[in-house]
């Protein structure tokens, strides 16, 4: 039996259900936190599924490139080493790219917030000067 065959067959039926399964997700509960950043539901329904686009580009790419990593396999054990180390690389690679995004979102989300109190306190001191204005 080819036992390299079988290590790239295996990683690709575990690795591209979890990618899926992770795209999904974030799309799903990304939409609800894009929704509060962006004020236009339009741009945040475009922005998520763009992001999801480009998370499946760059996980499957990533997947598909990492699948010739490593020497050829001649053992079941080796099978197993082999398999545990790529499947674990993915899952690191995945849970990086997803503390970045929570980062990059958080810091948008932070500065919308500080924007809009920002521009409130503006409102409030013009309508505080139009009131002296009239007075």
């Amino acid at each position: 039996m080819n036992w390299t065959i079988t290590n790239h067959l295996l990683y690709l039926v575990v690795c591209v259900p979890v990618i899926v399964w992770v795209g999904r997700t974030l799309a799903r509960n990304g939409q609800v936190f894009l929704a509060d950043v962006f004020d236009d539901q339009t741009v945040a329904i475009a922005t998520n599924r763009l992001l999801v686009v480009g998370f499946y580009l760059l996980n499957i790419g990533f997947v598909l490139l990492y699948l010739r990593a490593g020497t050829g396999v001649a053992t079941p054990e080796g099978l197993i080493e082999s398999l545990s180390l790529k499947v674990g690389v993915v899952l690191l690679v995945l849970g990086l790219i997803h503390v970045i995004n929570v980062k990059v979102f958080s810091s948008m989300r932070r500065r919308h917030l500080v924007d809009g109190q920002r521009v409130r306190a503006y409102e409030t001191q013009l309508d505080a000067w139009a009131a002296a204005q009239h007075q």
